[in-house]
């Protein structure tokens, strides 16, 4: 059941009266919380070719260094939240569990980094605070905890365009510039789009990007309308061909590609 309309109303008043940034943001998300409790909220803001910046967030002291300033250190690149930005996902509330494959909880991501932050569940609504400007405002329940309901995630959804405006207001009002990112995301599209694309044939490049994105075998078979087999005898030749052996070292390599000259830019092969 809906909240009472004129209850919404109140709510939406309070929120849209109190400052732009910090203040409008707290109100915002005590609002959010009082019909889908959460733990922890944070909003970041990806802009460009800078680091994600974080406008506003609920972290207690002991665990900002590992929700915020350890995500800005690199693990931001993987995070399917921050690839829905750069891939340009629409606008609106989405789940980890939707954005991310079925084999999340076995990927590089999770292993390297999101398996620290203890979570049950996360939901981010995804905005476009300005043009060229992408913002993820995440809501997160501890370990221990249950999912969002349905009931919850109705609730959210229909509070998109209050969350909409208010980081719009919070974006035009941020006084912290954006630093610059170790790596542009130009670049980040560039590696991502070529990677290892002159040694691969064209299926084996395709699923190459989507081992990149957490894809299971079971899951690229499905989109490339091949069977499981042939997915799996693909990924030994790729593997081969990059001189490889685990997804680890895939992963490994992918970003020290990021991070130096490209290691296969000198070498050619005849795609098919």
């Amino acid at each position: 059941m809906h909240p009472h309309p004129r209850t919404w109303t109140h709510a939406i008043t309070t929120i849209l009266t109190q400052s732009p940034g910090e203040p409008q943001l707290r109100a915002l998300a005590n609002w959010l919380h009082s019909f889908a409790p959460t733990d922890y909220v944070v909003l970041f803001l990806y802009e460009g070719s800078h680091l994600p910046l974080p406008l506003f967030h609920t972290m207690p002291a002991e665990l900002r260094a590992t929700f915020i300033d350890d995500y800005r250190a690199g693990p931001y690149l993987l995070d399917p939240f921050c690839l829905g930005c750069l891939f340009d996902n629409a606008d609106g509330l989405y789940g980890m569990r939707e954005l991310a494959p079925d084999s999340f909880h076995s990927g590089h991501y999770f292993d390297a980094y999101y398996h620290r932050l203890r979570l049950c569940d996360e939901l981010g609504f995804l905005t476009t605070p300005a043009p060229g400007c992408r913002a993820v405002l995440s809501l997160m329940r501890g370990e221990g905890g249950a999912p969002f309901d349905e009931e919850a995630l109705r609730l959210l959804r229909d509070a998109l365009p209050v969350v909409q405006e208010v980081v719009r207001m919070a974006w035009e009002a941020r006084s912290q510039p954006p630093a610059d990112a170790v790596l542009p995301t130009s670049h980040v599209r560039a590696v991502f789009s070529s990677f290892g694309e002159e040694l691969l044939t064209r299926r084996e490049h395709k699923i190459a990007q989507l081992l990149l994105q957490g894809y299971s075998s079971e899951q690229i078979a499905a989109q490339l309308r091949i069977t499981r087999g042939t997915v799996k005898v693909h990924r030994r030749n790729l593997y081969e061909k990059l001189e490889i052996n685990s997804q680890a070292e895939f992963f490994g390599l992918f970003v020290r590609e990021l991070m130096t000259e490209p290691t296969f830019s000198r070498r050619r092969h005849s795609r098919r």
